[in-house]
C-alpha cells in the first residue's frame, strides 16, 4: 500500500478559465430560474414581491448568460473541451445503451455521453430561451402572433430547463470526485480510469495532433 505521500499526482481536468466559464454560467443560470420562479409561481411572487425588479433581474441575466462562454473562447483549452463534446464515436453509443440498462463497463472519453448530450441540449435551449425572449422583451420585433407563440415555447422550455438542471445538479451531487474536479481543476486518477477510460489514450492522440495549450 502506498504511503500518502507516495499517492499518485492528481489528473489535471479542467483549467481555471474552464471552471470560470462554468460557475459564472451557473450562477446566471440560477438567477434565471430563481427569478422565473419568483414570476410564475404564486407563493414565491407574494414572498419576494417586487415583480418588476424581478422582471429586470431576469431579463439581463438570460441576456448575460452567453457571455461568459464567449469570452471563455479565448482559453484554447476550452475550445479543445467544446471539441471534445461535439465528438461522438462508436464508445457513446455503448455508453448509452450501458447506462440505459443500468449495467457497468460504460466506455467514456474526458467526456461521456450523457454530459455530450447535455451539453448540447443545454447549448440549443440558452439560444432558444434567449430568441424567445427578446421577441417577449422588445415587443415591436414582432406581430402579437409571433409573440404568442414566443412566450409559449418561453415558459415551457423554461420549465423543462428547470428540471434538466436540477437532474444534472443531482448527478454532480452522487458523484463526489466529479464535483472536486469541477471545483479544484483535479481528479483522482482511479477516478479519472474507472469513470472515463478512453481519457487518457484521447489525450495522447490529441497530442499528436498538436498541443491544446
Amino acid at each position: 500500500m502506498r504511503r500518502p505521500s507516495e499517492r499518485a499526482p492528481r489528473v489535471r481536468r479542467f483549467t481555471p478559465a474552464e471552471r470560470w466559464v462554468h460557475r459564472a454560467t451557473a450562477t446566471l443560470m440560477a438567477v434565471c430560474v430563481l427569478t422565473a420562479g419568483c414570476l410564475y409561481l404564486p407563493f414565491l411572487a407574494q414572498l419576494v414581491g417586487r415583480r418588476a425588479l424581478m422582471v429586470t433581474v431576469h431579463e439581463w441575466s438570460g441576456l448575460l448568460l452567453p457571455v461568459p462562454l464567449l469570452l471563455g473562447l479565448a482559453s484554447r483549452a476550452l475550445r479543445t473541451d467544446l471539441t471534445r463534446l461535439n465528438r461522438y464515436g462508436p464508445h457513446d453509443l455503448r455508453w448509452l445503451r450501458a447506462a440505459l440498462r443500468r449495467r457497468p463497463g460504460r466506455p467514456a472519453g474526458k467526456f461521456n455521453a450523457g454530459q455530450k448530450i447535455y451539453a448540447a441540449w443545454l447549448a440549443g435551449a440558452v439560444l432558444v430561451m434567449t430568441g424567445t425572449g427578446l421577441l417577449m422583451w422588445f415587443t415591436h420585433l414582432a406581430p402579437l402572433a409571433w409573440r404568442t407563440g414566443a412566450t409559449f415555447v418561453h415558459d415551457w422550455l423554461a420549465l423543462t430547463l428547470a428540471v434538466v438542471i436540477a437532474g444534472h445538479v443531482w448527478m454532480a451531487y452522487g458523484d463526489p470526485e466529479a464535483r472536486r474536479g469541477m471545483r479544484t481543476g483535479t481528479v483522482d486518477p482511479a477516478w479519472a480510469q474507472r469513470e472515463h477510460p478512453l481519457w487518457e489514450p484521447e489525450e495522447q492522440a490529441g497530442h499528436q495532433r498538436g498541443p491544446a495549450g
